[in-house]
């Protein structure tokens, strides 16, 4: 299992990017959260088998794309903290 931190900057606050990703994010086997941060960025981080978590990735941006202006991703270990990615509700958004 892999974890994926994403930062995206654009025009990613008050557009629904939050809400969007959550619904994105059921179509696959993915753990984690998407919020907006004090900057202006949007931050997801996401935990599962890598081919889940790459094409979740992969299609949020595809939706999201006229919005976003750029993106750092970082990859590391999964921890495991927000549950077992095939559990449903294992990705959220927070305020």
């Amino acid at each position: 299992m892999v974890r994926y931190t994403v930062h995206y900057s654009g025009n990613v606050q008050g557009v629904g990017f939050r809400y969007t990703t959550a619904n994105v994010a059921r179509r696959y086997r993915v753990a984690g959260y998407v919020q907006n941060l004090p900057d202006g960025r949007v931050k997801i981080v996401a935990e599962g088998e890598p081919d889940q978590v790459e094409h979740f990735l992969e299609a949020v941006h595809r939706v999201m794309c006229r919005l976003i202006h750029d993106q750092q991703i970082e990859k590391g270990e999964a921890t495991g903290e927000y549950g077992r990615p095939e559990d449903p509700d294992t990705f959220g958004v927070r305020y």
